[in-house]
């Protein structure tokens, strides 16, 4: 007599946030690590020493909002998923890792910024670690909104295509910010700046549709 298959159990999506987090959290506690305690030689000024790290404050500062926002909105996106699965759990695991790359970007533009010769380098370089995780969560989301897969079968296809073309919009922005950076490091830097403070904002509230209507 054949048994009956078990369903197959993923993590939760609760279950995934919670491990998200911690890496939010290592990868975030690792930009304050890269600002080293100045040098001094005997005639020289700690204020002057400490004035000098300013590459490190901003790449800190910068890169801390950064995962800051990703992180605001993990949690915010993770209230539409309502269901996860093996691929969805990977990718997750992608956008994880390219969080946790970015203070390797962030260190390089630290040091390098005030290079005259390695500065285009490092901001193009920077400006590639900020395209990663936008790919990557890019991915997470048209995989869990195909054909509403782990979403909310009720969430507004409207909403979903809006919010896709945002996302799409985010990847080519940082694409044309490494283009910009290959021809002025500085104007490429602006570039992701200005972007990220656009996703300061509150990402847009989601809509649902009864499900006994059609969603036009």
């Amino acid at each position: 007599m054949l048994r009956k298959q078990k369903a197959m159990v993923y993590l939760t999506t609760q279950r995934i946030e919670a491990f998200s987090d911690g890496v939010f959290a290592i990868a975030i506690t690792l930009l304050v690590l890269e600002i080293k305690v100045p040098h001094l030689h005997d005639s020289s000024s700690l204020w002057s020493g400490l004035a000098d790290l300013w590459s490190s404050y901003f790449g800190y500062v910068f890169s801390f909002i950064m995962i800051g926002v990703y992180w605001a909105n993990h949690h915010h996106i993770f209230h539409l998923y309502k269901k996860s699965d093996h691929y969805f759990v990977l990718l997750n695991v992608f956008f994880l890792m390219c969080i946790s790359f970015l203070p390797f970007p962030t260190a390089v533009l630290a040091e390098y910024i005030s290079s005259e010769q390695q500065r285009q380098t490092a901001m193009t370089f920077y400006a590639f670690g900020l395209l990663l995780p936008a790919i990557s969560w890019l991915l997470m989301w048209l995989y869990a909104t195909r054909k509403h897969r782990l979403v909310d079968p009720t969430l507004s296809a409207a909403f979903i295509s809006k919010t896709t073309r945002l996302f799409l919009f985010s990847n080519a922005f940082y694409f044309a910010a490494i283009l910009i950076s290959l021809w002025n490091g500085i104007a490429g830097l602006i570039v992701c700046t200005s972007l990220t403070l656009i996703f300061i904002q509150a990402p847009p509230e989601p809509v649902y549709i009864d499900e006994n209507t059609n969603d036009h």
